[in-house]
């Protein structure tokens, strides 16, 4: 199984990836009019694979586009290709295409965006659309001369678009609430009210019962025929468009206190999700506030001032007192403290930090005060990369996202045939009475509102990105967070993902003379020798408050460890090789040293000129989390599989201490890369776990890459599809539970919006369904879903709660 592209998600593959692999190879971008599911991706890709030349093919079914990448002399043997297998492409202008941003006030819903679809869509000069409507913009990939007559479209369709420069929007920015006129929607509501009344008390329509309706639908319903008359000029049968219809037609027939109940009940619902989406809106814009607004800044005189973080420039020094959030990211340079990164990283604990240590914004100074000198600007601090990562993650859509979307792209159209069909058939072909037939096709109409079944999704996807971030897990699309429950293996790097990645002494035999003068002869050579395993021994001695003594004549011996002399005593501090060769190795330290090596430990020896003096043993330390990340995946029913460049020996070793299924030692990257593609072949769904640059082709290969402690680091944050901020293992589990209950709220919200129209389907047929019941039942499915999805932002608390 191969990991979906970027375009697969109905968006743009990033502008930055785009842009770098159309500087080495050309790429012809084409506009194919009849390409609009994946039945015409397989043949094109199937069709333009065998033409020799074609480097790769990146789709956009949504936008219907096609960027080849080639090394053809020309494009004619592509668009030859496509001519022979029915494709209507046009060739787009390429090289100088620009990236627009537009924040659209009065887009925050799919009705809007499906409505700008189909307006803007297929337009000359436009590439491709990303849209993200919980932050309200849509990115637009076009011709440098095409953004005037994008935003004329936007305006003919009532959609203002304002054009965000560089700065205009930066992550700081907290979108404004939705504000609503209390006072007309209940005079709307009032009328209404009364027009049911006063037709009940004369038992029959009165001029007093058609004024009151007029004045209701006039006051309440007036946004709604507004873009509902815009939806139809544009052939788009939105939720708008039909409600429109439903009431227009209901004061035809003399329905006029349910058209004007129908109405206020409609408009009060669009209020209500207005305020629920504005809660899932700003569940990612709410991390902003974790960074202050100021900072406490040394001027050039010597004295402190506060100044706006976004206006402190780099290498700046900047102190925090007890108590505060810190602004910034940094180096400490004087002081030290305990931090509280859990808005970052997630960590329930909080982390010592000194001189040399790295500070991330948003985190919490808990109980010292210190300097730090600024290593990034406030735009491109972690917290800021983590909330611009997600929001773009925001924009891609997930599988069951593009479902729904497709699905409500038919649906709409046929319920309205359908509804057409029922007004004219039984009066025609049985002759039923108009009028009745005529109401039943009204409420059909209503109830054909997709909006319960198209808000659900990116609500809850949204809802489960931000959950994921508070807890340290950065998930870069839908796409990821819904196929992380599929995951059956995963792989996993040793060094710095399972183990600490830094050595420690482990044992240590004294063989001749006192135990802690051996050890401290060992560790006045280790001190001197920069190698990890000798750096483990010292820093072992220190602990232990053991006193060092003066080396003489020292000196590296490569490959095997390093010699000197200490009181005039010649001595030699290094491994089996170099023992052997100075022809001291015994049967008996051969037998010692090699259980150690079983056991994925190192052994040193310090030995004079003619006696092994003491064996020290240096590992890898195994995390605390890792063995408990292991068992928790085992639960899941993830297989695990360790990859690591040590012996074989070594990988079984640690590999048996954390509970893993099947290590594989002696592994370059190559080789990596090699297992992950086998696995992808014969296992589905595989992960790969890994934190350094030799892991970032096996990464790259499997379907989720995670990488492991991304804080502060831009490439991981960048380039992984889930990037874990700490080095904390058990969010792997953390992540795949979330996208568990990530699809079982999806599904639930599909079942419930589509079973409750199936319900009321039944009810239209049968007679015993109402106008306004039906605007109760679909409005009403749509907030029961939206806060449905939202029950994912409480998904981390509840899992700490029982862990």
């Amino acid at each position: 199984m191969n990991k979906p592209e970027p375009t697969d998600c109905g968006c743009n593959a990033p502008q930055s990836a785009r842009s770098a692999v159309a500087a080495s190879v050309p790429t012809s971008i084409y506009h194919i009019d009849n390409m609009d599911c994946p039945t015409e991706e397989a043949l094109i890709r199937d069709k333009l694979g065998k033409v020799g030349g074609v480097n790769s093919l990146d789709f956009n079914l949504i936008q219907r586009t096609l960027a080849v990448q080639h090394s053809l002399p020309s494009d004619a043997p592509i668009e030859a290709a496509l001519s022979a297998i029915g494709m209507n492409a046009r060739r787009m202008a390429a090289g100088n295409e620009r990236t627009s941003v537009l924040r659209i006030a009065k887009m925050d819903c799919p009705t809007e965006e499906s409505l700008i679809r189909t307006k803007i869509g297929g337009m000359h000069g436009v590439a491709a659309l990303q849209f993200n409507l919980m932050q309200r913009t849509l990115t637009v990939r076009h011709s440098p001369d095409a953004l005037p007559a994008i935003r004329a479209a936007l305006t003919n369709l009532g959609l203002n678009a304002e054009v965000e420069t560089s700065g205009s929007a930066g992550a700081d920015e907290v979108l404004p609430a939705t504000q609503t006129n209390w006072w007309i929607v209940a005079a709307s509501g009032s009328a209404a009210t009364l027009a049911e009344l006063v037709y009940w008390i004369n038992d029959g329509n009165h001029w007093a019962v058609v004024l009151l309706a007029l004045i209701s639908i006039a006051s309440g319903g007036l946004p709604t025929y507004k873009k509902g008359w815009i939806a139809l000029k544009n052939l788009n049968l939105n939720m708008n468009a039909l409600m429109t219809i439903a009431v227009t037609g209901a004061m035809v027939i003399g329905h006029w206190p349910e058209a004007a109940m129908v109405m206020f009940l409609f408009a009060l619902a669009e209020i209500i999700e207005a305020k629920s989406l504005d809660r899932a809106r700003n569940a990612i814009r709410g991390l902003m506030g974790l960074a202050p607004e100021k900072a406490t800044v040394r001027q050039s005189d010597g004295q402190w001032a506060d100044i706006p973080a976004r206006d402190v420039p780099l290498e700046a020094l900047v102190r925090v007192k007890p108590g505060e959030r810190i602004g910034l990211d940094g180096v400490i340079m004087a002081g030290q403290s305990a931090i509280n990164q859990a808005p970052i990283t997630g960590e329930s604990l909080p982390v010592e930090k000194t001189v040399g240590d790295t500070v991330f914004a948003g985190t919490i100074n808990e109980s010292g005060s210190f300097e730090y000198r600024v290593t990034a600007l406030a735009s491109n601090s972690t917290l800021a990369r983590i909330i611009h990562a997600v929001e773009s993650a925001q924009g891609s859509r997930a599988p069951t996202q593009r479902f729904v979307d497709q699905f409500a792209r038919i649906y709409s159209p046929a319920v309205f045939v359908v509804a057409v069909l029922m007004a004219v058939v039984p009066p025609l072909a049985m002759g039923a009475s108009w009028m009745d037939w005529l109401y039943k096709a009204l409420v059909l109409l209503v109830i054909a509102c997709p909006c319960a079944l198209v808000i659900s999704t990116p609500v809850t996807i949204v809802s489960g990105l931000a959950a994921a971030a508070r807890k340290g897990i950065l998930v870069k699309g839908g796409v990821y967070l819904e196929g992380g429950r599929k995951l059956t293996t995963l792989a996993l790097d040793k060094t710095g993902t399972i183990t600490h990645g830094k050595p420690e002494q482990t044992d240590f035999k004294h063989l001749d003379g006192d135990a802690g003068v051996v050890q401290s002869l060992a560790a006045s050579l280790a001190s001197r020798s920069d190698h990890p395993v000798s750096q483990a021994i010292a820093r072992a001695a220190g602990a232990s408050q053991i006193a060092l003594q003066d080396v003489a004549d020292f000196a590296a011996i490569p490959g095997r460890g390093v010699s000197g002399k200490v009181a005039e005593q010649g001595l030699f501090l290094g491994n089996h090789r170099l023992i052997s060769e100075l022809g001291l190795a015994t049967p008996e330290l051969s037998a010692d040293l090699e259980q150690l090596e079983r056991q994925g430990k190192t052994a040193v020896m310090l030995a004079s000129k003619d006696k092994v003096l003491g064996v020290f043993a240096v590992a890898d330390t195994v995390k605390e989390s890792s063995r408990q990340a292991i068992a928790d995946l085992h639960a899941l029913g993830v297989r695990t599989l360790m990859l690591t460049g040590d012996n074989p020996h070594t990988a079984d070793a640690i590999a048996k201490q954390v509970g893993i299924d099947e290590a594989r030692g002696n592994q370059l990257p190559e080789d990596k890369l090699s297992v992950v593609e086998s696995l992808v072949s014969d296992e589905g769904q595989v992960g790969m776990v890994g934190d350094g640059i030799n892991d970032s082709p096996a990464l790259a290969r499997a379907d989720i890459g995670f990488a492991m402690g991304a804080a502060g680091t831009d490439t991981a944050i960048e380039t992984a599809d889930v990037a874990l901020m700490d080095d904390d293992l058990r969010k792997i589990p953390a992540f795949i539970r979330l996208s568990r209950a990530t699809a079982r709220i999806l599904t639930q919200n599909i079942v419930l919006a589509l079973g409750i129209k199936a319900i009321f389907l039944v009810l239209t047929f049968t007679g015993h369904a109402t106008m306004w019941m039906a605007v109760f039942a679909d409005m009403g499915a749509s907030l029961i879903v939206v806060f449905n999805g939202m029950r994912l932002l409480r998904h981390g608390k509840v899992s700490e709660r029982h862990a």
